[in-house]
């Protein structure tokens, strides 16, 4: 039986994919997947997998407290202390 349009339950179903289209909107946009000039699957696999390291590396530096570094793809060097 399908879910009631416009009840609460409907509402909150709608809200999360929404939210999920636009997190997909978004990795298709940043990651360049919308409009690509890629042939082969080859080079797509490769592509794909590149995007999944930058999301996790992504997710581990906010993990650790490191937000600032998110978009951050190489460790920034450490200041010797002196």
């Amino acid at each position: 039986m399908p879910t009631p349009h416009g009840s609460p339950s409907w509402h909150r179903g709608y809200h999360r994919r929404t939210a999920l289209e636009r997190i997909n909107n978004r990795i298709d946009n940043s990651f360049g997947f919308e409009r690509h000039f890629i042939r082969g699957m080859d080079k797509m696999k490769l592509r794909v997998g590149l995007a999944w390291v930058m999301l996790a590396m992504a997710l581990g530096h906010i993990k650790q407290g490191r937000a600032h570094q998110m978009r951050s793809l190489v460790q920034t060097p450490r200041q010797a202390s002196g």
